[in-house]
């Protein structure tokens, strides 16, 4: 993976920039800049995906009025960079995670983090199809007095069951693990979701089972627990 200060060196339009973080990142880089002491986030894809810049270019500019996802201030084509706008939060999946959260509040946390997912796949349904984030995880999101979702290089259409399962593979998989509050707050997320839109969610246990197996390839080590409570929900569910 390349480092946003090779970038800089190299392309005059950046020399000015000040580097403040690089996050971590699964196929591109990205990092916490200043350019003209405003703060951006800087994201620099491999020449192999500039279909993925295009993609999430797309994305944050369509739903930018509607959806809680960040501003695009500058596409670069020629150095495969998006420049965003950058959002002064907490990752979601660290305070979901954080012993000193309440239950109170991961449950409205969760009702928030459903209202986005119905936001987003109502804003993006057309009479035939959906749009569905595509790398749902509790790392893409952000939370302020709002959440927001980022990170949709990996959009496309698809169903939107695969995006609520996959999440709930993420609450479950995150330390702590398959812990009973994880369960519960899965299944707060499913019905009040459910609730709220005009399409039904078919199979959700046995999406959940299968985006547990998908888990694995993040979580090695814990393959054997993950496998365990993949085949325990197919059979009886959350």
């Amino acid at each position: 993976m390349k480092k946003i200060k090779d970038l800089v060196e190299k392309t005059d339009r950046y020399k000015d920039i000040i580097i403040q973080k690089e996050f971590a990142s699964k196929k591109n880089t990205v990092a916490y800049v200043t350019i003209d002491g405003k703060p951006r986030v800087l994201k620099w894809f491999v020449p192999g995906l500039k279909k993925n810049l295009e993609n999430e270019y797309k994305i944050l500019m369509d739903g930018k009025a509607d959806i809680n996802i960040p501003n695009v201030f500058e596409k670069d084509k020629e150095n495969n960079v998006l420049i965003l706008n950058y959002i002064i939060g907490e990752n979601l999946c660290d305070i979901i995670n954080d012993q000193k959260t309440t239950k109170k509040e991961k449950e409205r946390l969760i009702i928030l983090l459903a209202e986005w997912y119905i936001d987003f796949h109502k804003h993006y349904r057309n009479d035939t199809t959906f749009m569905i984030h595509g790398d749902s995880n509790l790392r893409n999101f952000l939370l302020t007095d709002r959440i927001w979702g980022v990170d949709f290089e990996e959009t496309r259409k698809g169903r939107p069951i695969e995006d609520i399962s996959r999440m709930c593979a993420s609450i479950l998989t995150t330390d702590p693990m398959f812990t009973t509050e994880k369960y519960d707050l899965c299944q707060k997320f499913i019905e009040y979701y459910s609730k709220n839109v005009q399409w039904n969610l078919t199979n959700v246990n046995n999406e959940i089972s299968y985006a547990l197996l998908e888990r694995i390839q993040w979580r090695p080590s814990q393959e054997e627990m993950i496998r365990k409570h993949s085949k325990k929900i197919r059979k009886k569910g959350l």
